[in-house]
């Protein structure tokens, strides 16, 4: 006999998560009859009767890694009153639902991991619905074991009766196993193979005596040494040609860190977070040199807790790649590329679908690097922007990710690297791929950066697509604007970008600029005065090369001065005569070539990694904080700052400190006379240089009477520049429908 009933239509982060088996524990609960499943847009729950007060319990107790985007209800009507509660089984459909990162190892499977009677015993795949691999192991959608990388691992009798049984915390958990029916260990090396229990074994006696050890992870491969065996970490670096960039070291215990960086690295991301070193014993100098910074992160896999556990030590964990490669994803690509760095891989048999760094964090919060447990959850558009056509940004080549824009969503993806590099733009076009199809996303728009010469826009114009261009420093600062829940009628604020280089108006190269935005609209105001890139792209590696070309522009003595030593013992005469007849020296404003000419006057020479010497600046500058000093930095012209800033006999971390003080002083000062000349209340800020804590910290405290948007949950680099690029274009979409 048929009756009325209520359908629930729930969006958001809602498959692999134990949704349906809460939503039928919570029926349970209510004495309500009906059923319940996963489709392409979410999850669709119909009830008999009214429902009661299902609807706030399901907001009220949502399970730990789910979150609700909406909920919309709906009259329904049963042809025949159900009896009971059911869960059907998944449906296709177009995809509008939200994947899961992702999630490290909850509190439940690691106490059942280390539970001797419990059969999962030292299992270095146990998971959960509350844990474990999620985006790294996916296929297609609806997100159900045939769809995913445990296709080819048959469950056994007692993980099918979890996997069945709705009141288990495994209730269709799609990685679930054990050791009778899932992935295992294989350890290999030139003088032996093993598997299972023995190959963890070898690979902790190998890494307790100062070996290298390649491990498979969930979404790539590590090279992991003795985090405090100086010998071990120098051999990591000459055999991986990484000769100064600083190395993550996971660490076993928490203690003595401020509960805010606790909280950070044991959340269900598990990210690296930057922390300053002397909160730490004392690791070799190798670890990150010259810095005062170190980046610490917990076991986010129950592999990697096992390790930690039998080593009793803290272990370098670095990506496992060649110099200029992306990082290994298969066993064969581990086995051939990093056969003269490892001495032994640990591996498995499970796949490793997409590709996924490790999360990078600053302890304040502010996200460096968008990866594993961030990607691919969706970020909710500023109000104004809905009903967007798919849009896909391409992103920049440096840093890159792409974004998928629909309806009123962006999906960032994870963080790729620099396209250039052998073997990423295929990595790039494998994930694009796969993210399309999961979210039956097909592009009706292009959008990517003004510069011609990016590896992505030519991707973009060579597809049978509208393509759209967007100002490098416009994507920076409508990323920021967009984070912060800028509306799309929110009007004007002032933006300062700051980094390294970026395709400007007429073809200008710009890098440290005061703008005018707005989501539509990109106004130049101000900023640094462009100055010659004396090599072009080698003013990049070679700090000399800057402070030669500030020298020159605005230093005439400059060849007395102690600090242009490093200028004076090159072959800088060719140079001169190269930027003074503008042979390969293109003028860019760039405020990252700025820190580097001012680091190489105080004695950092060398750019082994990109950004080295403005982090080792700003080490310096933290050696002396709040030092008072006579010098001034006006952004538009250089000349009274080098003349003051060379004349002042101080240490040279006090010179450091001055020259961070000095330029957010600056900058403040143009962001204020603009705001106040066009009646703006509201500075954001953007672009790779506003990774630097100590400039952040200035801009605040000189800017403090005004609005301050940074960014926070995504990149301020380029990282983020995908997501500023598809924001521009939806307001351009939206402005063609008004």
């Amino acid at each position: 006999m048929g009756g009325n009933g209520v359908q629930l239509r729930v969006r958001g982060k809602v498959q692999g998560v134990g949704f349906r088996p809460f939503v039928w524990q919570l029926a349970q609960a209510l004495q309500l009859t009906g059923d319940v499943c996963n489709d392409g847009e979410g999850v669709l729950v119909r009830l008999a009767g009214n429902g009661g007060h299902f609807t706030a319990r399901l907001r009220q107790d949502c399970p730990p890694l789910a979150h609700i985007e909406s909920i919309d209800t709906q009259p329904f009507h049963w042809s025949t009153v159900p009896e009971t509660f059911t869960i059907r089984h998944s449906a296709g459909g177009a995809m509008d639902t939200q994947i899961v990162p992702d999630a490290a190892t909850c509190p439940a499977c690691l106490a059942e991991m280390n539970d001797p009677h419990e059969r999962r015993y030292r299992y270095p795949f146990i998971n959960c619905t509350h844990c474990g691999p999620r985006f790294t192991i996916i296929r297609a959608m609806p997100y159900d074991r045939p769809a995913t990388a445990m296709a080819p691992f048959p469950l056994c009798s007692p993980c099918e009766t979890e996997y069945r049984n709705p009141a288990d915390r495994r209730f269709h958990a799609q990685p679930v196993a054990c050791p009778d029916c899932g992935p295992e260990l294989e350890w290999r090396a030139t003088d032996r193979v093993v598997t299972r229990e023995l190959a963890l074994n070898v690979a902790v006696e190998r890494l307790k005596n100062g070996g290298i050890v390649a491990i498979k992870g969930l979404g790539g491969f590590h090279l992991a040494c003795d985090a405090l065996n100086p010998q071990a970490v120098a051999t990591l670096r000459a055999r991986k040609q990484r000769p100064g960039k600083p190395l993550a070291v996971m660490i076993r215990s928490t203690d003595g860190l401020p509960q805010a960086v606790q909280a950070q690295l044991r959340s269900p991301a598990a990210p690296i977070v930057l922390i300053p070193k002397a909160w730490l014993p004392t690791f070799p100098d190798d670890i990150a040199p010259g810095l005062d910074t170190i980046g610490v992160m917990l076991p986010a896999n129950p592999l990697q807790h096992l390790l930690m556990q039998e080593t009793e030590r803290p272990l370098v964990m670095t990506s496992g790649n060649l110099s200029g490669r992306p990082p290994a994803i298969t066993n064969s690509q581990a086995l051939e590329q990093l056969a003269e760095i490892a001495d032994g891989f640990l591996l498995h048999n499970r796949d490793i679908l997409q590709r996924m760094d490790d999360s990078v964090m600053d302890r304040d919060g502010a996200l460096l690097r968008r990866a594993r447990g961030f990607v691919p959850d969706a970020i909710t558009l500023p109000a104004g922007f809905c009903h967007l056509p798919a849009i896909l940004a391409t992103g920049a080549d440096m840093k890159n990710t792409f974004c998928l824009v629909r309806g009123n969503q962006a999906v960032l993806s994870q963080h790729f690297g620099d396209l250039s590099d052998d073997g990423v733009e295929a990595q790039w076009r494998s994930a694009l791929s796969v993210m399309q199809q999961i979210y039956a996303f097909q592009p009706e728009r292009l959008v990517c950066d003004a510069h011609p010469g990016y590896h992505a826009r030519h991707w973009a114009e060579e597809q049978a697509l509208p393509v759209d261009t967007v100002l490098h420093h416009h994507a920076h600062a409508a990323a920021c604007l967009a984070e912060n829940g800028w509306p799309l009628d929110g009007g004007d604020a002032i933006a300062l970008t700051l980094d390294g280089i970026g395709m400007g108006e007429h073809g200008a190269l710009w890098g440290g600029e005061c703008l005018r935005v707005n989501y539509l609209e990109c106004e130049h105001l101000g900023g640094l005065p462009a100055v010659a890139m004396p090599g072009g792209d080698l003013a990049a590696m070679q700090p000399w090369r800057n402070l030669l070309a500030h020298c020159l522009a605005f230093v005439p003595d400059w060849q007395r001065y102690p600090e242009t030593r490093a200028v004076r013992s090159q072959n800088w005469p060719l140079l001169a005569t190269a930027v003074q007849r503008s042979l390969n020296a293109p003028l860019a404003s760039s405020c990252g070539r700025l820190f580097d000419a001012v680091a190489c006057a105080l004695g950092i020479e060398t750019q082994r990694y990109e950004g080295e010497a403005a982090c080792r600046l700003e080490a310096l500058a933290a050696q002396c904080p709040g030092v008072e000093h006579p010098v001034t930095l006006q952004v538009e012209n250089l000349a009274l700052f080098w003349q003051q800033w060379l004349a002042w006999q101080a240490q040279p971390c006090e010179r450091a400190w001055a020259f961070h003080d000095a330029l957010a002083k600056g900058l403040a000062a143009l962001a204020r006379h603009h705001a106040r000349r066009l009646s703006l209340s509201t500075v954001c800020f953007s672009g790779g240089v506003l990774h630097n804590r100590l400039l952040r910290a200035r801009l605040r405290e000189y800017l403090s009477d005004f609005t301050l948007l940074f960014p926070h949950h995504l990149p301020a680099g380029d990282g983020a520049i995908s997501f500023g690029q598809a924001v521009v274009a939806a307001a351009r979409s939206c402005s063609k429908r008004i």
